[in-house]
């Protein structure tokens, strides 16, 4: 079995076009995220401590924004949406939100 079928079972999508929208989804979020980081570097406050704390806050939400965002320009907006959803519950629940 291709590891592309093995991700289309493993995302419940229903071909091998679906499996490879999401992978470049994750792959354009991945990029734009580093390019924005460079942008940010390029700054003269970029020495300061609590430059990288404000950074490494900010990223989550900008992050899971661009995989929303390039989810709904590539057709994919549904399985990002639960992928999004999945995600907040994990996180949710790491800090004892379902207690």
């Amino acid at each position: 079995m291709s590891f592309v079928n093995k991700l289309k079972e493993r995302w419940k999508v229903q071909n091998a076009t679906q499996v490879w929208l999401i992978l470049l989804v994750f792959a354009l979020t991945g990029f734009s995220v580093m390019f924005l980081k460079r942008i940010f570097r390029s700054w003269p406050i970029h020495e300061a401590w609590w430059f990288d704390l404000a950074y490494y806050i900010l990223i989550l939400p900008i992050y899971n924004l661009l995989l929303l965002i390039y989810g709904a320009i590539f057709g994919q907006a549904r399985y990002f949406w639960e992928f999004e959803k999945r995600f907040f519950a994990r996180i949710v629940s790491l800090f004892g939100g379902n207690k």
